[in-house]
């Protein structure tokens, strides 16, 4: 599998203490939704992982996985979440 990258990355802070980070492609947002997800089994939360790992097999354009990431990334649930400080998607 091959990393399929977004045309702008996604910033998000993790975890209590905020630590930024700037995903720029599927295999990032996997990683993040595998190992780092308090939420993990939500709706949002496997429709994001299973759009990351079909854009990474070429089956959806990667802004579609973004999307997606983006929209479980908002629902996650806090403290300790994810959050999502991406301007672009809003609205």
């Amino acid at each position: 599998m091959q990393a399929a990258w977004f045309s702008k990355p996604v910033v998000v802070s993790v975890g209590v203490a905020g630590a930024t980070r700037n995903l720029s492609n599927t295999q990032q947002a996997i990683e993040l939704l595998t190992t780092h997800w308090r939420d993990a089994g939500s709706p949002k939360h496997q429709s994001a992982l299973r759009a990351c790992r079909r854009a990474t097999n070429g089956d959806v354009p990667p802004d579609i996985a973004r999307q997606a990431f983006v929209e479980a990334a908002r629902e996650a649930p806090h403290p300790g979440r994810v959050v999502c400080r991406d301007q672009a998607a809003s609205g």
